[in-house]
């Protein structure tokens, strides 16, 4: 039988059913002819066990016979030190992909032990980056390079490409743990993050006097229409629009002034529940950083009032209920849309909801606050380990939640000295330390 060669191999015309052309050289090895008219060169062999293979080494054409015989080779080799190739290959195929690890990183980690947001986080990181350019890659196969150049491709968004890091080395050691990939092999490891610029953006006390003005405007006269049409479209515009008002979404308005007065997130403070509420301590329960459910937190006096205020009409379990439907709280489309509407007004075009949990922060600093107690005002996470030396004497958080809500009120225009504010008082607020460019960090 003659060597296969490329003479032999484009002679072999294909007929009604395939058949073979073996090699008279390399026992095994061969092409099969299909009446398709492609050709495959293949390999046969016997496991240790018995067992007959045939691998399929690749296209005729794509592969030259004398690749194929290297391969070939290669394939017998293996088989004589006890490997099975096509058992391999057939492994290598159902090995797991990063689209698979991302998933029960997501189900067996995320959901279980991650906040709403984390999830949602990571659920879009995955859709939207992680997924399109590794998903369909098999996890033992991830390099260091391959997480640098996705990594080096968010380099405009620093903390977006830090977060990912943070997600994929992970999901990576979970890998490790469900045997998907090697030991200490994280390609995630060795990789550094960008530096990212913190925003620590706050009010003046000038922007806090407008903020307050603007609040109280849109809690009662409403906030005048902002008109952007031009051109053919401004002949839409109701005539006179400069004297025009919109109401504000009442519960998006209490809710920023809630933000204020306690320094809380967002979402903490538009799910808040009566039950959370405690009129008698003068408490909320407000949840953790890493969501770790809700407990009592002290908060000022000027805080309950609002409550008290919004008690008066409670029509749901919600502190601050949707007014489509009592049974859901404000939205954040709804806080986010009202919010835009006046900041515009009060002139604080760069500031953020979130940057009124900067504010209330740097307020307390100012205030005299030290560390420990600023970092459980805010329910930072970073010194947990002081946890077990608070009780449940809430005095000296307080005295500080109470001197940020003169000093808001004061800002506001709303603080009224009465004869109770003599007791406990927290000393004198210092003044500031900033020029009034409203862009300190």
């Amino acid at each position: 039988m003659p060597k296969l060669s490329k003479r032999r191999i484009d002679a072999a015309k294909p007929g009604g059913k395939k058949y073979f052309l073996w090699d008279g050289e390399l026992k095994g090895f061969g092409v099969v002819i299909l009446p398709s008219g492609k050709k495959n060169f293949i390999v046969q062999f016997r496991t240790l066990e018995g067992r007959s293979r045939r691998l399929t080494l690749g296209l005729y054409g794509a592969l030259t016979p004398d690749e194929a015989r290297k391969l070939a080779i290669k394939a017998l080799s293996e088989t004589k030190h006890g490997q099975d190739p096509m058992a391999d290959r057939h492994k290598l195929r159902r090995a797991p992909t990063v689209n698979d690890m991302m998933n029960r990183y997501i189900t067996e980690y995320v959901e279980l032990h991650n906040r709403p947001t984390t999830l949602k986080h990571v659920k879009w990181m995955f859709e939207k980056v992680i997924g399109p350019k590794l998903g369909s890659l098999k996890v033992a196969s991830i390099k260091r390079k391959d997480i640098l150049q996705i990594h080096t491709g968010l380099a405009k968004t620093p903390t977006k490409a830090n977060h990912m890091l943070g997600y994929l080395s992970k999901a990576f050691n979970l890998a490790e743990m469900w045997e998907w990939r090697a030991e200490q092999t994280n390609p995630v490891r060795g990789v550094k993050k960008f530096k990212e610029n913190a925003r620590d953006r706050y009010l003046t006390n000038e922007e806090l006097t407008r903020l307050g003005v603007v609040l109280d405007e849109a809690e009662t006269e409403g906030l005048p229409w902002i008109v952007k049409a031009t051109g053919r479209n401004a002949r839409h515009v109701a005539k006179s629009p400069e004297l025009k008002r919109a109401p504000v979404n009442e519960m998006a308005v209490k809710a920023l002034r809630l933000l204020l007065m306690t320094g809380a997130r967002l979402n903490e403070i538009i799910s808040l529940e009566w039950r959370h509420v405690d009129f008698h301590i003068g408490t909320i329960a407000l949840p953790s950083r890493k969501g770790d459910g809700r407990r009592p937190h002290p908060v000022s006096s000027a805080v309950m009032d609002i409550l008290a205020d919004l008690s008066k009409n409670r029509r749901s379990h919600f502190v601050l209920p949707r007014d489509t439907d009592p049974d859901e709280h404000v939205s954040r489309e709804v806080m986010e849309s009202s919010w835009r509407r006046i900041r515009h007004f009060a002139e604080i075009p760069d500031v953020r909801i979130h940057d009124l949990r900067h504010t209330v922060g740097t307020y307390a600093a100012q205030a005299g606050g030290n560390a420990f107690l600023i970092s459980h005002l805010l329910r930072h996470s970073n010194i947990q380990v002081t946890d077990r030396y608070v009780s449940q004497d809430f005095n000296p958080i307080r005295l500080l939640s109470e001197a940020i809500g003169q000093r808001i009120l004061e800002g506001m225009g709303k603080y009224q000295a009465t004869d109770a504010d003599t007791v406990n008082a927290p000393a004198q607020l210092p003044a500031p330390a900033y020029e009034d460019n409203g862009n300190q960090d």
